[in-house]
């Protein structure tokens, strides 16, 4: 009884308006793809009467491109942490204020003032995870493999053939970087060097795929390794109980991906009215049960048994000073990090 109480009086904190609606009850929705719960969007548009369409990406890089080329117009988008502070200092963000809407609340203290934008002025956060590996265990028989990855640069023979790698340069370059003890803002040529012959030596024991079906691949055994996401991961697990999850011991990188306005945005209030109903905790938990990342409002007394039994999602303590933050790089680093991707690819 307790917690339907406290699940109305969430649904009524979340009735209450943030500010006035557009005029045109719509909102354009841009988000990674397969990374949100889409009944979720009937619930919010009976409880608004606002519409949503809903468009994916599949890495940073197409998003930034979308919004540096001046594309199509969205209203709210889900940027990953280290990509905002330039959005923001490209004039690319509208100032929302998340601090001020109602359900900010119910935001855990972790997750206040970040370093990406310390007053929550521009963003809001959605998910986090990290991106480490997957494996089949059957593939050993039920083994094991060291939390290394040295596992996925240097494969066991089992492996190889059906080692999948995340088809962006970041993941694939910071994994590389993080392997061989090198900065993930590395301006060095040097560095750069070690970087690309690292990537190229594992390149034919490698499948390079968008992030798309990654839980399929996993859960159909068509990969056997797969360098991903956690919640990926959990998700495929599912499915095919043999697959574990790693944190690497020389680094796991960690990711928070926030919603943000576009300063060109045809419905800003629309958008403010959604970020602010998605940071109720039930929603929040509802988002995480479904798509299984951690989220930051206050919402574990919502979430499903299954995850908090499962290390891709419930990470063992012993593992947190393996968690390495995606860091903005300077303009110097991201060009060296795309020419050793364009070397990679050509």
């Amino acid at each position: 009884m307790k917690k339907t109480l406290l699940g109305l009086a969430l649904s009524a904190l979340t009735a209450l308006p943030v500010m006035a609606q557009d005029s045109e009850k719509t909102l354009y929705f841009y988000n990674w793809t397969d990374y949100y719960p889409v009944e979720l969007l009937a619930r919010f548009e009976k409880e608004t009467g606002i519409k949503v369409i809903l468009d994916g990406f599949d890495s940073n890089d197409t998003l930034l491109a979308k919004l540096q080329s001046g594309g199509a117009a969205y209203d709210v988008i889900v940027p990953s942490d280290y990509v905002i502070p330039g959005l923001i200092q490209d004039g690319l963000l509208l100032k929302i204020d998340t601090h001020a809407m109602p359900n900010y609340a119910h935001m855990k203290d972790a997750f206040k003032n970040p370093n990406f934008d310390p007053k929550h002025e521009y963003s809001a956060p959605y998910l986090w995870g990290v991106t480490g590996l997957a494996y089949d265990s059957a593939v050993l028989g039920g083994g094991e493999i060291e939390h290394s990855w040295k596992e996925f640069f240097e494969p066991r023979p089992e492996f190889v053939g059906k080692i999948a790698e995340l088809d962006t340069a970041s993941d694939a370059v910071l994994a590389a970087s993080l392997y061989l003890g090198i900065p993930q803002c590395t301006e060095s040529n040097d560095d750069a060097k070690r970087i690309l012959e690292l990537l190229e030596s594992a390149k034919p024991n490698l499948k390079m795929y968008t992030s798309d079906s990654t839980v399929d691949r996993m859960a159909s055994g068509e990969v056997s390794m797969f360098h991903v996401w956690n919640g990926a991961t959990a998700r495929a697990t599912l499915q095919r109980d043999t697959i574990r999850f790693i944190y690497p011991k020389e680094g796991t990188p960690m990711f928070r991906d926030n919603f943000a306005v576009p300063a060109n945005a045809p419905h800003p209030e629309n958008a403010k009215i959604f970020i602010n109903w998605m940071m109720t905790p039930e929603i929040a938990a509802t988002v995480s049960n479904s798509i299984a990342y951690g989220n930051a409002m206050k919402s574990d007394a919502f979430l499903d048994e299954k995850w908090r039994k499962m290390d891709a999602i419930n990470m063992p303590e012993e593992y947190a000073s393996r968690l390495v933050p995606t860091q903005d790089c300077g303009p110097a680093a991201r060009e060296l990090r795309d020419r050793i991707w364009t070397r990679l690819k050509g």
